[in-house]
């Protein structure tokens, strides 16, 4: 039996936990508009309140969606939640280092003159622990380089971008699936089918106020060489052009296949109905004469 202490206990825990989130949603704010400040420092950029309001929508309904799925995974499969944490993290990790080895460039020299080869390479490992551990949750606003100068990725990558959500939208299904399937009784009062609708809804709506970010809203919007819109159209382009092919070599395929008989037959039958057309005229014609 639920008392009003227990009441008071969950409603100050829910409060703490809103405005965990909150205060997580505006670092990841804060960040977004520093790596565009760090990106385009040549320019004068001033931020709009409308690119405030996308962002902060964004990144709430991403983190948020992304802290729910995994407290619900973990709290019926709780040792599989390790691997799951344990390969999106080292994926991430290890991405900019294999990035790195495969430009077969050196280390860069102008972190700090005082460090040697050890000291810079414990930097770059700390520094690339810190972007595995942001994008176990969200996309990072700021790309890591480690070839370059800067350590910062200032080209605008919309395949990478686009990658990143669409496999992180397919794990949170899989892993709402999961816990959907091993669901305990202390879930027979939520409506299960209607919770991961809506937390696979909020992922979505914080893909589009991204979407809607970076089309309307970025201040530097006029300096990208592609904007979301072409690369939606590019894509669609492409989804029709796959398709095109399949059905036209399936007819190919089908008349190929037709074997010598058929098509004797079909001779055949063609060279019997002009007969019997020819022979329909010249009984019309004797029967007028």
């Amino acid at each position: 039996m639920l008392t009003r202490k227990d009441f008071s206990e969950a409603d100050d825990s829910s409060i703490f936990m809103v405005l965990s989130l909150l205060s997580i949603v505006y670092g990841a704010l804060r960040c977004n508009i520093l790596a565009i400040k760090i990106k385009y420092d040549d320019y004068n950029i001033s931020v709009k309140p409308a690119a405030y309001l996308c962002i902060f929508l964004w990144r709430s309904f991403e983190i948020a969606t992304r802290v729910i799925v995994l407290v619900l995974f973990s709290s019926v499969l709780q040792i599989w939640i390790l691997p799951v944490v344990l390969v999106n993290f080292f994926a991430f990790f290890f991405y900019p280092w294999i990035l790195f080895w495969q430009s077969k460039s050196a280390l860069p020299e102008n972190i700090e003159k005082a460090l040697s080869k050890v000291g810079t390479t414990i930097v770059l490992g700390l520094l690339t622990f810190l972007y595995a551990g942001i994008n176990m949750f969200c996309w990072s606003a700021v790309q890591l380089k480690l070839n370059d100068s800067d350590l910062i990725d200032k080209s605008q990558n919309w395949y990478r971008l686009a990658l990143y959500y669409i496999i992180r939208f397919f794990e949170n299904a899989f892993l709402l699936l999961m816990w959907y399937m091993y669901k305990t009784d202390v879930y027979m009062y939520v409506c299960a089918p209607l919770l991961v609708l809506q937390l696979l809804i909020g992922y979505c709506i914080a893909v589009l106020f991204m979407l809607v970010f970076y089309q309307f809203c970025h201040p530097c919007k006029k300096l990208f060489s592609s904007n979301i819109s072409e690369g939606l159209l590019m894509c669609f382009k492409f989804f029709c052009f796959v398709c095109k092919p399949v059905t036209s070599s399936n007819s190919v395929e089908k008349a190929d296949l037709k074997s010598p008989d058929d098509t004797d037959n079909d001779a055949q039958a063609s060279y019997k109905a002009s007969e019997s057309q020819n022979g329909n005229a010249h009984h019309s014609v004797s029967s007028n004469a």
